[in-house]
């Protein structure tokens, strides 16, 4: 079978196209009949899916893997524990999961850019979901220690109150584009067109 769409994908770090392009290799080997399970890259797989974040895909590509594999690559595992704390909203676990091994070089780059990613949307939760927070509890969901957050956030234009250790969130300007379809407009014109004649 041939990978080298996934190796140029892996090699120029476009994590987000990982998942496509696995699935498309494994319904071509489905559909030549290639026997490929047992040097398929599972963790990298898995990783892409939890990268784009599609849990529900995970799990089922998880559920396929042969328990032979499973049993034999600790990495794989690995991986899915990511996804099962994604899963249960275990967000301080997902960190420790990502933490919590030793990934191989194939993997490890990957992985730290899935946690940098993470550590994004963490931050996005936050900014959506509190008006002030401690910083001990932003430091549990950004997977940092509570000086490294307090700095993050910082930088981020939130404000300290260092008395009682709570960060007030700066909620981001939203700017929204209205887009202009071209079909809409020629419609609009046709319809004040009727109305003047």
């Amino acid at each position: 079978m041939d990978t080298s769409p996934l190796n140029e994908a892996l090699a120029s770090s476009s994590y987000d196209k990982i998942a496509d392009i696995c699935d498309n290799l494994i319904l071509q080997g489905a559909a030549e009949g290639i026997e490929f399970q047992d040097e398929w890259p599972y963790a990298i797989h898995l990783l892409g899916h939890i990268y784009s974040n599609d849990i529900n895909s995970a799990r089922f590509l998880w559920k396929n893997i042969p328990a032979a594999i499973k049993e034999a690559r600790p990495e794989v595992v690995a991986v899915w524990r990511i996804g099962q704390k994604l899963w249960t909203r275990d967000y301080v676990g997902v960190h420790e999961a990502i933490r919590g091994f030793s990934w191989s070089p194939e993997v490890q780059p990957f992985v730290a850019s899935f946690a940098e990613l993470y550590k994004k949307r963490m931050f996005e939760l936050l900014l959506s979901a509190y008006s002030t927070i401690s910083t001990q509890d932003s430091a549990c969901f950004l997977g940092m220690n509570e000086n490294d957050a307090t700095n993050y956030v910082l930088q981020q234009g939130w404000a300290l109150d260092s008395a009682s250790q709570m960060l007030t969130v700066k909620k981001q300007a939203v700017t929204t584009e209205q887009k202009l379809d071209p079909s809409k407009l020629q419609r609009l014109t046709e319809y004040v067109f009727h109305l003047e004649h």
